[in-house]
């Protein structure tokens, strides 16, 4: 196992269950991109005050249930650097609603910790298990 890749099941086991342990596990500058979700690229520091738009969404308190179910990663010949495929289902408390995504991340470590993050998913599915409004798209 490498760096990056145990970062990567790290991410899994811990960003919902025990959001103080995943901070412990990303960078003070980490990049966090949401890549089919346009303009959105929060910092280390607005991730780690609640203020990552997914991240928000997903820490303990947030009355949401979210497992990650059968992590699918593959590591690089770099130690620094990991994907993985992984699919998440839950039940949103407040809508009522349950939520099945496909998850692909890219992770990119440094210094021990999690530096970057490219998340590909369908925002679409997530904004309708939240009741968010999609602009430009009829409901």
């Amino acid at each position: 196992m490498t760096i990056a890749s145990d970062l990567l099941q790290r991410h899994f086991q811990t960003l919902v269950s025990d959001n103080a342990q995943w901070q412990t596990l990303i960078a003070d500058d980490i990049l966090w991109e949401l890549a089919l979700c346009a303009r959105h690229r929060p910092s280390g520091a607005a991730i780690g005050a609640g203020g990552g738009g997914t991240a928000r969404n997903l820490v303990p308190g947030g009355g949401r249930e979210f497992p990650f179910l059968r992590p699918q990663g593959v590591s690089f010949a770099d130690p620094e650097g990991a994907v993985a495929e992984v699919k998440a289902e839950g039940l949103i408390k407040p809508t009522g609603r349950i939520y099945h995504q496909d998850y692909v991340l890219f992770l990119r470590a440094a210094g021990g910790k999690i530096a970057f993050l490219r998340e590909y998913f369908d925002p679409v599915r997530a904004a309708k298990a939240l009741d968010t409004p999609i602009f430009g798209l009829e409901s």
